[in-house]
């Protein structure tokens, strides 16, 4: 369940909002809503969503104002956001992917086509979530038949090893911390001790290295776990 990517929804108006989160949980995504810019950089510092969807014309804080502070982050500033606007000329839309926007899309909008483009988005920061196969070194995991291979050997991995060695080969290189692969691997909203982690780190290392093989799970001291 948490390997649902999750949205972020800043829009103001509420049918606009309901139409974008509806179409969005019917594409399998767990929604979060925000109705202005105050409440969306709220929600982003509880609950990391994969990708926010973000209105322009909001109240008090603006959509160009809360783009560019998530921007400014370094733990925001790799999540995508789709920047919505009436605004269709040239010198908008320019200064929205100057922001960081990292796509603009104009009102009024095909949902079909707004989806697509959440999926692209997805495709670069969570590809698994979209069914794409990840690599890295002699791994090769695939999202859709649920299988992983290491040299061409099929490796037998429980679900929640699946779900760590996903989140591991989506961003390889970076240290997770226990907590953010609590958050990530079972989901904020079941509590899990920490020392959980550890076990199941222990068993995907082993499932890892079955038909023999380095290690390619490294401990870092004091902060967590990474995959090379």
């Amino acid at each position: 369940m948490s390997q649902q990517p999750s949205v972020l929804v800043v829009e103001d108006e509420p049918a606009q909002r309901e139409v974008l989160s509806y179409n969005l949980e019917a594409e399998g995504f767990r929604v979060l809503k925000a109705e202005n810019g105050e409440d969306g950089l709220l929600l982003v510092q509880e609950d990391q969503p994969d990708i926010i969807v973000l209105d322009w014309m909001l109240p008090n804080v603006s959509g160009i104002e809360v783009c560019r502070r998530l921007k400014m982050q370094a733990e925001t500033r790799d999540i995508p956001i789709i920047m919505l606007s009436a605004r269709s000329e040239e010198v908008d839309r320019v200064r929205g992917l100057e922001t960081g926007a990292d796509d603009y899309v104009i009102k009024p909008y095909s949902v079909i086509e707004l989806m697509a483009r959440v999926r692209t988005q997805l495709r670069r920061t969570r590809p698994a979530t979209v069914g794409q196969k990840l690599e890295y070194d002699d791994i090769v995991l695939d999202p859709e038949t649920h299988k992983v291979f290491r040299s061409e050997n099929q490796l037998k991995l429980g679900p929640t090893e699946f779900r760590l060695l996903s989140t591991f080969m989506e961003k390889p290189g970076r240290v997770w911390s226990r907590d953010q692969l609590l958050d990530r691997v079972w989901g904020r909203d079941i509590y899990v001790d920490t020392r959980t982690v550890d076990v199941h780190i222990g068993r995907l290392r082993k499932a890892l290295c079955q038909f023999g093989g380095d290690d390619p799970v490294r401990t870092v001291r004091g902060a967590g776990y990474a995959l090379g």
